[in-house]
């Protein structure tokens, strides 16, 4: 990202460039330039990639001390997209998510550690199907700049790993060659453009 319109817009600074405004503040996750997603191999072959497209958040950044920084993230999960509507119906069932009983994916963070100028530590406790288990997601600052509207915005990309049966998502099937129908562990993908309000 380019911090060409920011560098014009505050004498702050932040590690990541001279006179580009601070990462410091309360941001909202703006909803139309953000992507959460999620990816497991299928049939021991291929993948199969998804989102949410109902989701809201919160972020609370600290330049100066990153670990006073926090997020808050809750997502719908009759959004579930994977660009296949029978498949979608089978993931609100109680085989995986059962949106019918625990409509909501909540993620609140309990500590973010800086490990360089542009990549943080985001840790915190996620909650699916009434089960909170905590998570570590690697992050990446991949800028920060002042929009055509005056809009201080900034964004990130973020991955981690989890066994979906922690969480109680536990439908599979054997395959006839070995192997099962869907893989235990899921590829979590976040990238996030965050807009700040105070």
């Amino acid at each position: 990202m380019t911090t060409t319109a920011a560098q014009t817009h505050s004498d702050t600074t932040h590690p990541a460039g001279k006179g580009t405004p601070a990462l410091t503040g309360t941001y909202a996750i703006d909803t139309a330039h953000t992507r959460i997603g999620f990816v497991a191999r299928h049939a021991m072959v291929t993948k199969v990639r998804g989102s949410f497209g109902d989701f809201a958040g919160t972020v609370v950044l600290d330049a100066d001390e990153p670990g006073r920084s926090r997020a808050d993230l809750t997502i719908e999960v009759a959004s579930v997209d994977t660009g296949n509507a029978q498949r979608d119906e089978h993931l609100r069932t109680n085989d995986f998510f059962d949106a019918a009983t625990y409509p909501q994916i909540r993620f609140i963070s309990t500590g973010v550690e800086r490990v360089d100028d542009e990549s943080y530590r985001l840790i915190g406790d996620l909650t699916i199907k009434g089960i909170t288990k905590p998570v570590v997601v690697d992050f990446e600052f991949t800028g920060i700049v002042v929009d055509p509207w005056g809009n201080e915005r900034a964004g990130f990309e973020g991955r981690t790993a989890v066994n979906r049966k922690d969480w109680g998502v536990n439908f599979n099937a054997a395959l006839e060659a070995g192997g099962v129908l869907v893989s235990e562990k899921i590829a979590l993908e976040f990238d996030v453009a965050v807009v700040k309000t105070a």
